[in-house]
Formats: C-alpha cells, structure tokens, sequence
C-alpha cells in the first residue's frame, strides 16, 4: 500500500504528475513527461490557491486554461483529460482541511473557467492562425490566377497543411478545390465536395445580411466578409463555423475567385451553450434562476404597444419545517415537485417559472391580456398545490402564498423595484394567514418600504443618540397632586421627524434591539427621577414608571441591570414602577414571573399594563407580583359625559373593588375630561393620567407641575 504524500508540496506535486500523466500523451511537446509535469506544476498550485482562497477567483482558473494553450496542449482530448483530472483530485491532494461540500462546488466552478479559459484561447489562436492563413492566401492571388506559376507548390503546401478548413470556388458558387481539413469537418471526400455549390448550403440560422454581404463580394463590391455561418451535414448534425470568406483578383484586378476559411467552433458553441445553460437554470428544479427570469422580467418591462406585465412571487408556507423535521433531501424533492407543478401551470405563450432560490418561485406573464391572466395563473398555481406530495411514504400538504405585481410595460419601474412589490405583497398574504394570493398596493409597499429603513436605521439611531423621553404625569385622583410620570420614548428621525413608540418599538422588538434600548430608557428615566427628587425635595419623591417589553421580560440580565442602574443612580427601588402589559403575562410560568418577583420584593412595583384587554383570569391576579392595575384607556371612553353609562361604571367599580381587596392600586389612562376625573375619583381610583392632565413633555414641565402642587 503506497503512503500518502506528507506536506502541502508534495501533495501538489502528487497531483501535478498525475495531471502531466494524463495529458502528456495527446500533447505536441518536445519535453519529456517529468519536464511536463513540472511545466503544470505551476498551474497546479494557482488551482489549489483558488480553491481554497477565502474569496473564490475563477480568473485564476480561466488563466490556467489559456496556459494549456500556450503549453501547446490543443488536442480537445487534452482539455478533457484535464477536467477529468481536475474532477477527480483536485479537491483530493490540495483541499486539505476544507469544507467537502464547499470545494466540491468550487472544483466544479473551478472546471468551468478553466474550459472558457481553453476555449478562449484556442479560439484567439486560431483565428491568428487563420489571419496569417488569409494573408497568405491574399498575398497568393497572384497565384491563385496563375495556377501554372512556380509558386503554386508554396501555396499548395499552405493549403493542405493548414489546420483550418479551406475552399475555393468560382464566382458562380461552383467548388472548384478543397483541403482536407474542410473534408474532415463535412464529412465528405474532397470529389463530393466539388461537386456542390456554395449556393446549396444554406440553413434555418444563417444571418439575415450574410446573402447580401456573399452578393456584393461576387460583384467585386467588398473584398472579404466573416460571418458565424451553420452548415448542414449529412449524417444531419449541424458544423457550426466562423466563416471568412474574401475576393481573390487576377493581374489585372478582375473579381475571379472566392477564399473561403473555416473554422470548427461546433464543440466550443456547445461547450458555451452548456456553460450558459448552467449560468441561468437551477441545478436542483432545471428552472430558469433569478438570472435568465431578470432577463425575461427586463424584457417585459420595456415592450410597448400596450403590452402589459403580470408577476406572481409564491413562497412555500412552513417550508423550514419540513427541512427540519424530514432534512434537506427530503426538502429538495418537494421543490423538484413543486416545480414541476408551476411549471405544467405556465405553458401558454410569454408565460415562465423560475426559482429565486429556497422556495421562493416567480411565474411571469406578459401580452395585452396580463392583468386578467397573471389572476388566472395564480388560481391555477394554487390550484395545482392542493394535491399532497408523497415523499418516503408521507403525504405533504403543501401550501404557498402568492404576491401579485401587474401593470403596464414600458414605466419607469425597475425590474428589481417590482420583485420588490411582489416580495412585500407576498408577505402581507403570509402575514394574513398563509395559502392566498393579494394583489399589490402601493400604500401597502411604501409603508413596509418605510418600516424597513426604519428597522435597518435602528441601531445607528440609538448609537446617534436620537431617541429621548418625553413624560406624562400621573396624578392622585384625591388631591390632584403629581404622583409621578410615564416615561415615554420618542425617535427624532432625520427625515421622518418625530416617531411615537407605536412607529419603532414593534420593529425593536422583532430585531431584539428593544433590549439595549429599553435599559436606555431605564436608566435616562431612574437619572431623570433622581434629578427630579434633589429639585423636589419633597418627602413623597416622584415616582418613574417605565415600560418592559414582552422581549425585555425573557431578557436573563433585566435583574442585574435594574439593580445596577438604581445603584448608580443612588435611586430607591420604590421610586420606579416597571409596566408590564397583561397580555404579556396571559399563561405566564413560574419562569417568565421569576425576575418580577425579585424585583418586587425588592420594592420596585409592578404595574399591570393595559389591563381588561388580555382576557386574562381575574384570579391570576392572585399569582403575578404586580402593586398596581392600569386600567386601559377603553373603559374611559364612555365616561366623557356625566353620567356615564351605568353598565360601564358597574364594571369599572367591580374591578376596583377587587384591586383593593388585594391591596392593589388603580391607575387609569386616557383621562381626558373633567367629567372623566370626578366619576373616576368617585369610583375609587386611586391614580390617572390623560391630556386632561397634561401630554407628554419634557422633563422640565413635570418639575413644573409638581412644584406648583408643592406650593399651591
């Protein structure tokens, strides 16, 4: 048993001679096979940096396979000896410690470049050869005229030997001689072709022009043309050829003969058409990919004559579930059928699918009927998901939720503006339940446009410092003095001005920036409550009530960080009130209730937020650590007149009787009458707040009110 090579080095070098091994016998070398291997050595290790660089370069790749050119390595066996290799050890002796599946990917990335880099290169080679091939045959027309001359075994040699396909013929199109390369590329013998006229081959994908250019050099009007022209073959295959065909004069300058120069590009235009195949389709769904549908969506969007668009945007619903609980190859053939599904549903003409990529599918259709068809392909691509799929014995139900764009051709939206409107519409209808299509609204798409930048210019904004607090009193319902404040976070955008907590504190909360922000608000808010107590100096300090988030509740450090925050404050824990809302603590565990209660017994309150909207058990009351109940600001509403409906009052009354009974304070919200107050104050509520009071403000006007409660 052999032993593997130890270092990096000799591992390359290991694959080197392997390399040089199989490409060395179709290879036109004067070197010895070692001096080959070390000519690849080289080119080894430029292929081993590129597939383990951090940062995939395939222009290494590309330039490797311009070097097997130049090292004269032009059989087309070379190229494929070669990409065999590459295929089989590359990864093997220079991927070292790598992610398998990462350089699989990259050696396979890595093949492609380097057959465009062949491809390239044989290509500008051969058409040098075919230039110094043309002069010749143009410095030999001369010649040509004068086939008895003593230079006729010159040309003759040039012409036989050359490896690129080469005719003559008359200005009548009648072949008159041919070499055997061009022999070889018809399959033909020389006799057969002589027999034909160059009239005769024509084909389907010729160039509209390229009969208009072969007249006017027949008539002496241009001297040579080229043109990428398909011959038909025999056997019925197709030789698909660069053409440079010129105007050969006699001695006195007369048009005589035509020079035709071939040369093979059949396998390169398949290799090419292959690569690009492979650029623009899925390799999982054999869809077009977000690269050809962008083409496709362009195209649409700039027809005119009354063309429409329409664009259907479907995302899987709970596709990661079945990625999780069955794995990825289970996953992957539910989005080979699916696929194939979408793409039985769109086979009328300027209809197409394709995968953006995960489960994310996009079907387009275009014509002046659009907008009736792209609501008939999105009824049929529902439609066609209503069947199960059966995958290892299990029936899927899958389901999908569409996002539809239609509209004219021809506007001012970019293609990626309206993937962008089908991707926001198409969740809006996962956001509404799932298994539906919505139709786009640009309302809709500005607004979620707008929460996006605010969610993406969150964190900046809180290092910028462009967040403060405004507070609203809180007032004794018995004497009217101040009891203390709300705090309440405000934004001052840059561009949207002033934003209300309803605007950002959603989106902190689904980015999880609400944790640094809310212990920003605690603690500008307990330094406010102390300022405001040095100023006071009253024996009741004011108390600050501060707003936790459902996300701040589950946070490990909200303990430790109230404690630390009252500490450097030199702040009293009675002198804060944490709000927590009751829908918040709806099936809370002992878990979720533990920080509370140790902030509780530490002597901060707990204050039971927005309570009467989270239908929870008034028995729970007994099990949360909460001083006080907020009542929300609904149960005010029917009491802006006086008297207030008795059905209302008999439920305020109920609720503050209980509260009491359990030795629990009652704060009401949205007080905004005088009328409001006194039946409140009647009914035994202990604290409100509202604009009858004050709105929310800045910090100095609170200090204001209670310094006026002080000394009136």
């Amino acid at each position: 048993m052999r032993a593997e090579p130890d270092g990096p080095e000799d591992r390359l070098r290991r694959f080197a001679t392997i390399w040089s091994r199989a490409v060395f016998p179709v290879t036109s070398t004067s070197s010895t096979r070692p001096e080959f291997a070390e000519l690849l050595l080289p080119l080894a290790r430029r292929l081993s940096r590129a597939l383990r660089d951090r940062a995939f370069d395939a222009e290494e790749a590309t330039a490797v396979g311009a070097a097997l050119v130049a090292a004269h390595c032009t059989d087309p066996d070379a190229l494929t000896r070669t990409l065999d290799c590459v295929d089989a050890y590359l990864v093997l002796y220079c991927g070292e410690d790598g992610d398998p599946e990462d350089l699989r990917a990259r050696c396979a990335r890595l093949q492609h470049a380097m057959a465009a880099g062949f491809a390239q290169a044989l290509r500008e080679r051969t058409l040098a050869e075919q230039e110094s091939i043309a002069q010749a045959a143009l410095q030999a027309q001369g010649v040509v005229a004068q086939a008895l001359h003593a230079s006729e075994a010159r040309f003759r040699a040039v012409f036989e030997g050359a490896a690129i396909g080469i005719g003559i013929a008359d200005l009548d199109g009648n072949v008159l001689q041919v070499n055997g390369a061009l022999s070889r590329m018809f399959g033909m013998s020389e006799q057969t072709l002589r027999s034909r006229n160059v009239k005769d081959w024509t084909h389907p994908e010729d160039a509209s022009h390229a009969c208009k250019l072969y007249d006017e050099l027949v008539r002496g009007e241009r001297e040579h043309y080229h043109v990428e022209k398909a011959f038909p073959r025999t056997d019925g295959t197709v030789l698909w050829t660069n053409l440079t065909v010129s105007l050969l004069r006699d001695a006195d300058g007369d048009p005589q003969y035509q020079l035709a120069l071939m040369e093979d590009t059949t396998e390169r235009r398949l290799l090419n058409l292959r690569l690009r195949y492979e650029a623009t389709h899925d390799a999982l769904t054999g869809l077009p990919n977000r690269t050809l549908f962008f083409e496709r969506l362009e195209k649409a969007l700039g027809a005119g004559g009354g063309q429409r668009f329409g664009l259907c945007y479907l995302d899987l619903d709970g596709f990661k579930t079945i990625n999780d609980s069955l794995g990825h190859a289970a996953g992957d053939r539910l989005l080979v059928e699916v696929a194939d599904r979408l793409q039985a549903c769109a086979t009328a003409p300027g209809e197409m699918v394709a995968r953006l990529g995960g489960d994310e599918f996009v079907a387009l259709t275009c014509g002046p009927d659009a907008q009736r068809e792209v609501d008939d392909l999105a009824a049929r691509i529902m439609h066609s998901l209503l069947a199960p799929v059966r995958i290892d014995g299990r029936e899927l139900t899958v389901r999908g939720s569409i996002g539809i764009v239609e509209g004219p051709a021809g506007g001012e939206r970019s293609p990626a503006e309206v993937l962008r409107s089908a991707d926001i519409t198409m969740y809006r209808a996962k956001s509404a339940g799932g298994n539906r299509f919505e139709l786009a609204d640009p309302e809709a798409d500005a607004r979620a446009i707008t929460r996006h930048g605010l969610t993406t210019a969150l964190p900046a904004a809180l290092e910028r410092g462009e967040f403060f607090i405004e507070y609203q009193p809180l007032v004794r319902l018995g004497d009217g003095g101040v009891r203390g404040a709300e705090a309440l976070v405000r934004w001052l955008h840059p561009q949207h001005g002033v934003l209300g907590p309803d605007r950002f504190i959603p989106l902190a909360e689904h980015t999880g920036l609400i944790v640094p922000l809310g212990r920003w608000v605690l603690a500008q808010s307990v330094r406010q409550a102390r300022e405001w107590r040095e100023l006071h100096g009253a024996t009741e300090p004011l108390q600050i009530n501060v707003n936790l988030s459902p996300c701040q509740l589950t946070h490990p450090g909200l303990v430790q960080d109230t404690v630390d925050i009252l500490e450097r404050a030199g702040l009293e824990p009675d002198a804060l009130c944490l709000e927590v809302t009751e829908s918040a603590l709806i099936g809370a565990d002992d878990d979720l209730l533990k920080p509370l209660r140790q902030l509780a017994e530490m002597g901060v309150d707990i204050a039971l937020d927005d309570f009467g909207t989270g239908y929870s058990n008034l028995a729970n009351l007994r099990r949360l650590p909460v001083s006080i109940l907020k009542l929300d600001r609904s149960f005010t509403q029917s009491m802006q007149q006086f008297p207030a409906d008795p059905v209302d009052l008999k439920i305020v009354e109920g609720i503050v009787s209980l509260a009491h009974s359990l030795d629990l304070a009652v704060t009401v919200e949205g007080v905004e009458t005088g009328a409001q107050a006194e039946q409140l104050r009647i009914l035994g509520c202990d604290t409100a707040q509202g604009w009858y009071y004050a709105r929310p403000g800045p910090p100095e006007r609170l200090h204001e009110l209670a310094l006026a409660d002080a000394t009136g």
